[in-house]
């Protein structure tokens, strides 16, 4: 799905906790999580640092679809 939509001209970035199938399905932003039953966050976080765990990977997914790529790219967290 992220393929077709790319080719119609709007950017996707792919949050998963698995990498390699993103890889696997072409997918050019790729963006990792947390975990499997938990991809957009940790119930045993408090909830402030649950928000800022969220707030992370929302801004990471924002500065992905702003990076122009050529290929596959992972954003890791820095």
């Amino acid at each position: 799905m992220v393929k077709e939509i790319e080719r119609a001209g709007i950017p996707v970035v792919h949050m998963c906790t698995v990498v390699p199938i993103s890889l696997t399905v072409g997918a050019n932003r790729i963006v990792p999580t947390i975990a499997i039953p938990h991809p957009l966050g940790n119930p045993a976080l408090t909830h402030e640092e649950e928000k800022t765990l969220r707030r992370g990977l929302v801004e990471r997914a924002l500065k992905a679809l702003e990076t122009e790529v050529t290929g596959q790219t992972v954003f890791e967290e820095k």
